[in-house]
């Protein structure tokens, strides 16, 4: 009679509804327009966690509290990373490395250390980190020491303000409510930006969310690019005249103050 007891039990328990949360999130603006002064932007990501009625939190301290990582990640391009050594008294160009995709920005924010929110696997599973989201699978076939012109990239971007991990810059209000923010720097490529917000516990990843941010030229600056890239001829014809007539009036200019 126990014994069927507990099969029953085990088989309602079976039957429940699992707990589960969902992730609902928004961006403070989902087009950034580069004009001529464009100086840098910056970017809220803001959300909720939807709670089915078995995970709601409740009152009293949460045992396995959720975290929240979000990412946003750049139009992925080509890169060469080339070696300086010194021959001769100069500095010449050695050895290169051309990676197959580098994301052009990967910043990652979120409520703690990224080590301590999810396990290596989760990380790997996800390509959550810089170095997992380049790309460059010939790299060790042109150098010997390939990992270092990785490392490389990373160092530059990284000073550029391109690539950052910053923990604890996601806000978590009541296991429910999160926001961000992410500043773009001014040399910011056109293309898409993927945001990913990752909701995790015990080390895990247990719903994600994705938006998409659309960065454009406009104005002169997108006419501009439109000729370079369509029409590079008479871009260059273009180019030369504005430097000749430039020059002229630089020269003009000067045989005048001389003149007064």
């Amino acid at each position: 009679m126990i014994r069927l007891a507990a099969l029953l039990v085990t088989f309602l328990g079976l039957a429940l509804p699992a707990a589960s949360q969902e992730v609902v999130a928004d961006l403070s603006q989902r087009r950034v327009s580069i004009t001529a002064s464009f100086s840098g932007s910056h970017i809220l990501v803001f959300g909720a966690v939807k709670h089915t009625p078995e995970s709601q939190p409740k009152s009293y301290p949460v045992i396995n509290p959720l975290d929240v990582v979000i990412t946003v990640s750049g139009p992925l391009q080509p890169v060469t990373i080339r070696k300086k050594d010194r021959r001769a008294g100069i500095w010449i160009n050695t050895e290169a490395v051309e990676i197959e995709a580098a994301p052009t920005l990967y910043k990652i924010a979120s409520t703690g250390p990224l080590e301590e929110i999810l396990t290596e696997a989760e990380i790997q599973r996800n390509r959550i980190s810089v170095p997992l989201a380049i790309r460059a699978p010939d790299a060790a076939e042109q150098s010997e020491d390939a990992e270092a012109f990785v490392e490389a990239l990373i160092r530059i971007r990284e000073a550029d303000g391109l690539y950052r991990e910053k923990p604890h810059t996601v806000h978590l209000t009541d296991q429910t409510l999160f926001r961000a923010e992410f500043n773009l720097p001014a040399n910011l490529v056109e293309g898409e930006y993927t945001v990913r917000i990752f909701l995790t516990r015990e080390q895990a990843v247990v719903a994600d969310y994705t938006r998409v941010l659309r960065v454009r030229k406009v104005g002169i600056e997108r006419w501009i690019f439109t000729l370079a890239q369509e029409q590079a001829l008479l871009y260059g014809l273009l180019s030369l005249a504005i430097a000749i007539a430039a020059g002229w009036a630089a020269s003009a200019a000067f045989r005048y103050a001389r003149g007064s």
